[in-house]
């Protein structure tokens, strides 16, 4: 029996939410043409829990799902696991708890947590012990059917515990390989840690060596952005696709490469809804064409 090939990555974007999950969010979708989204579910500079407001969850799950449009959830910047602050491990839990109670009640299929910092010189054995500690009982906690916690590396700005292709071996490793981690790959972020998307060729390598490191099907999300720093930079600052150093041609490279079929892509450029519905449309002729 054939096996169907996968469908080409659905191309979306961060929706803003203040008014409403179904209300906002989804209009601001249906406005420029996304299909897939992510939201934040309380504010991404702060460490409050909200509730959420049942109705629009359901109504998002609900349309979601009906439409075929995947979600997914960003927890808040301030979530490091690695700190060695106790005060911060623990309010960065609980946010990552919250983000998949969350994202389980509206139907996210993954949720997105950036990987972290050590503080100090010679910091990292411990910082990376520390995420072992506080990831594993929550991951082993989730209930089936519910979403992916999703390791977005960052842009190698400080001291970063994950900002590589190759940094996700031993964190990835840490977390014993769990079944329900992925990976995001922001195209800003791994620009900016030194991998060279622009170089022909690049975007393919990159990729391929994610495979070889993650494993097959880890990759699970991808933020697409391009970059207003050079390549090694360090510096996470989005632009617009194909207004950065990481160019068109690289974007195009990535949403025809095997291992981005099927998986959504979501931008979180500059803009509003004008330009996010050019850049929506610029991705989808870039994996067209």
């Amino acid at each position: 029996m054939s096996v169907p090939a996968p469908l080409p990555p659905p191309v979306g974007v961060h929706v803003p939410v203040g008014g409403g999950l179904a209300r906002k969010g989804l209009a601001y979708a249906d406005a420029v043409g996304a299909r897939a989204v992510q939201v934040f579910v309380g504010n991404p500079r702060g460490w409050a829990t909200p509730a959420g407001d049942p109705a629009q969850d359901s109504a998002f799950r609900d349309r979601c799902g009906e439409e075929g449009v995947p979600a997914y959830v960003h927890t808040p910047y301030l979530v490091n696991l690695g700190s060695p602050t106790a005060a911060t491990v623990e309010r960065s839990v609980a946010a990552v708890a919250h983000g998949l109670a969350r994202g389980r009640a509206i139907g996210a299929l993954g949720v997105v947590v950036h990987t972290g910092s050590a503080v100090g010189e010679g910091a990292y054995d411990a910082a990376i012990a520390q995420v072992r500690e506080q990831l594993l009982p929550v991951l082993d906690a989730l209930q089936d059917g519910g979403p992916q916690l999703l390791l977005e590396p960052t842009a190698g700005q400080g001291r970063s515990l994950c900002a590589t292709v190759e940094d996700l071996g031993p964190y990835l490793a840490a977390l014993d390989h769990h079944p329900r981690v992925g990976v995001c790959l922001d195209t800003c972020h791994v620009f900016a840690a030194g991998h060279d998307l622009a170089a022909p060729g690049g975007t393919s390598a990159t990729l391929d060596r994610l495979v070889e490191v993650a494993g097959p099907g880890r990759l699970g999300l991808v933020h697409a952005n391009d970059s207003v720093d050079v390549c090694g930079s360090a510096r996470d600052r989005h632009e617009r696709i194909g207004r950065g150093h990481i160019g068109e041609a690289a974007f195009a490279e990535l949403l025809r490469h095997p291992a981005v079929q099927g998986v959504p892509v979501v931008l979180e450029t500059p803009g509003k809804e004008p330009e996010h519905r050019e850049d929506i449309a610029l991705l989808e002729r870039l994996r067209d064409g």
